[in-house]
């Protein structure tokens, strides 16, 4: 039973939203990630999908593209992203598939890990001018990370991987909560992070370790389409 991660799948079966737009490795993006899923995971597996998996703006139409992630091989857990509007209540979700789960607020476990997570904030945007708003958000979203890690480790979890759908981290090193995020996987001993959103200036998002935790970024692109394997 091996563990695989990969986001921002930005899939949309029942509307036309071309990604190639955003330029050509895009081109045939789904099937491109369907080839190399089929190559690597078996049904056994476990495969995290941080944000960004559908266009669509309600669960009706969302259901063409989960349905797809649903046929492919493995468990799949999948936590919101800034584009998934389509989320509905965790409960709903969480009646949908026997094959995927959703995370918001709650836990998965593999293994002897818990899997936690939450959709996170850009926290360099927090100097903007709608900083209020911005506050606003990343208070809701501390929130929830913590009711994600606290229901972990009152379970007994010692050993913890944590999803996120933004980067956790600060890259301009200029905002006043750029560890606010830090802060809250080192209370929780985090022993792995798994972060999406991100689809350019990838030098500054290399696998890297923070104090005893490592980073992981699986977006689609970066990864050129094929999962990456976790444990």
């Amino acid at each position: 039973m091996n563990l695989f991660a990969i986001s921002d799948l930005h899939l949309s079966f029942n509307s036309e939203k071309p990604m190639d737009v955003f330029g050509k490795i895009w081109i045939d993006h789904f099937n491109k990630i369907k080839e190399n899923w089929l190559k690597l995971v078996c049904d056994d597996d476990l495969i995290l999908i941080c944000g960004d998996t559908s266009w669509a703006m309600n669960i009706n139409d969302a259901i063409p593209d989960l349905n797809w992630i649903d046929n492919l091989p493995g468990k799949k857990i999948i936590i919101k992203g800034n584009h998934d509007f389509w989320w509905t209540s965790i409960n709903k979700l969480n009646s949908i598939y026997e094959n995927i789960k959703f995370i918001q607020n709650n836990y998965i476990s593999f293994k002897e890990y818990a899997i936690c997570g939450s959709r996170g904030f850009n926290i360099d945007i927090l100097n903007s001018q709608d900083e209020k708003n911005h506050l606003k958000i990343l208070e809701r979203e501390k929130v929830r990370m913590n009711l994600s890690l606290r229901s972990a480790k009152k379970d007994g979890y010692e050993k913890i991987i944590y999803m996120s759908h933004y980067p956790p981290f600060s890259i301009n090193n200029i905002s006043p909560n750029k560890n606010i995020f830090i802060n809250i996987l080192n209370e929780y001993n985090v022993e792995i992070v798994i972060y999406g959103h991100i689809h350019n200036n990838f030098e500054k998002f290399y696998d890297r370790k923070i104090n005893h935790t490592k980073y992981y970024l699986t977006s689609c692109d970066y990864l050129n389409f094929i999962p990456l394997k976790i444990l």
